[in-house]
């Protein structure tokens, strides 16, 4: 949520950040009127109170006719007031909603453009392309590691189930992360993965991405498509000690209804409707943000450096950020079958936007309350196994295991199946 100090010091800070992502910069005049109208409504509104308090006291020491005159204007007045304050309440809601519609301020030195426009930071491993190269589906089906088709026959399109050392791999793979995640100093956590209205809006997840969360109408609850989102509600409303950041790593489920994406990577498990994750998420000070968002991106690196992987960072154009987003780095896994990079990470500075729409705070030095900052990362998740399948296939159809991944799988190559 956008800070109203900052539109009312500097609205073309905001009108820049919306042209940077492609979106209009009505909106901001929307927020400048409708905050000028909370105002307005407001001053009203504490006007005709202070006037109702003051012929209150004006009553009590009248008589005769005139307190009758002055009992009269007291009706009025007490109307007044009433009509005051649903105007308050009616003003506070429109600004509410004209907040909600303009997304994170992106920070400076993001380039403007969309999902194309990105820029490489560094590439890094060595690209091989197996011979013969089998993509991750065919090799799943060899090692008996992924089934789509009765996936598809239990739940219906992108469902699938992974079996034998397909579950295997998942498994130690976020059992490593979690690992890492414990030797890092993050409080590991299995959250909730059904939501209220209130935690999917406080994180971003009901604007442009609405279409993409299952909702449950008869229990008005959702499913998350991200621990990010149980996560950052973890603390609302909350006054937290930020001396350091408080970082958590949580392993759930995730679900996303891929709405849009209909003909895109719809083979395998790369586009899914259900996965498991391992994610990131850092409670910090404003001033700290950029600094901790360069040290999840560094985990995360690490991560796939104990996969093997060849890969890529990238840091994303404002209009691929997300509404939350001030700034997002990826990491892309070279992909031998499509000779392409495909996305394995995502880390997001969401500086003090979803904070603020969830009340989460610290004490400053003065022992002050101020918004706190949230940032989030990915630190191991089921498309992964696309890429360590892939990039670690040998010409007989049997896999390599990282040596990281080793003591949880049990073994050193995975083997076709009979």
């Amino acid at each position: 949520m956008i800070d109203l100090r900052v539109l009312r010091e500097n609205p073309d800070l905001i009108r820049r950040s919306q042209e940077l992502r492609g979106e209009s910069t009505r909106l901001v005049d929307d927020l400048a009127s409708a905050d000028t109208a909370h105002r307005n409504a407001l001053q009203r509104y504490e006007s005709l109170r202070a006037e109702q308090k003051q012929f209150g006291k004006k009553v009590s020491a009248a008589s005769g006719d005139e307190k009758q005159q002055l009992l009269a204007r007291t009706r009025e007045l007490s109307g007044a007031v009433k009509a005051a304050e649903n105007a308050v309440t009616t003003a506070a809601e429109a600004l509410r909603n004209a907040q909600f519609a303009i997304p994170n301020l992106v920070e400076e030195g993001v380039r403007p453009g969309g999902e194309d426009d990105y820029t490489v930071l560094r590439e890094v491993g060595e690209i091989r392309t197996p011979d013969p190269c089998r993509d991750h589906l065919e090799l799943g089906e060899l090692l008996g590691a992924i089934d789509m088709e009765r996936g598809a026959r239990t739940s219906g399109a992108r469902f699938g189930y992974l079996t034998g050392v397909g579950a295997q791999l998942q498994l130690g793979m976020l059992q490593l992360a979690v690992q890492y995640a414990l030797e890092h100093r993050f409080t590991p956590m299995i959250p909730p993965v059904l939501v209220r209205p209130d935690a999917m809006a406080g994180t971003g997840f009901l604007g442009a991405h609405a279409e993409e969360v299952y909702y449950i109408e008869r229990d008005d609850l959702y499913l998350v498509g991200t621990s990010e989102v149980p996560l950052a509600s973890y603390h609302s409303g909350e006054i937290l000690d930020l001396t350091e950041p408080r970082r958590y790593a949580a392993w759930s489920t995730c679900f996303r209804r891929e709405a849009g994406s209909y003909g895109k990577d719809t083979r395998g498990i790369i586009r899914v409707h259900q996965f498991d994750k391992v994610e990131m998420f850092s409670y910090c000070r404003p001033e700290d943000a950029a600094a901790e968002h360069e040290r999840l991106l560094a985990f995360e690196e690490d991560m796939l450096g104990k996969m093997e992987l060849p890969y890529r960072v990238i840091d994303t154009a404002a209009g691929d950020l997300g509404s939350s987003a001030a700034r997002k780095y990826d990491c892309e896994a070279w992909l031998p079958s499509q000779q392409r990079y495909l996305e394995l990470t995502s880390t997001s500075n969401c500086t003090t936007f979803q904070a603020r729409r969830l009340g989460v705070r610290y004490r400053d030095e003065d022992g002050k309350p101020r918004t706190a900052a949230t940032l989030n990362g990915t630190l191991a998740t089921t498309r992964w196994l696309v890429a360590l399948l892939e990039n670690h296939q040998r010409p007989d159809g049997s896999v390599y295991v990282p040596k990281a991944l080793q003591p949880f799988v049990g073994r050193e190559v995975l083997e076709p199946v009979g």
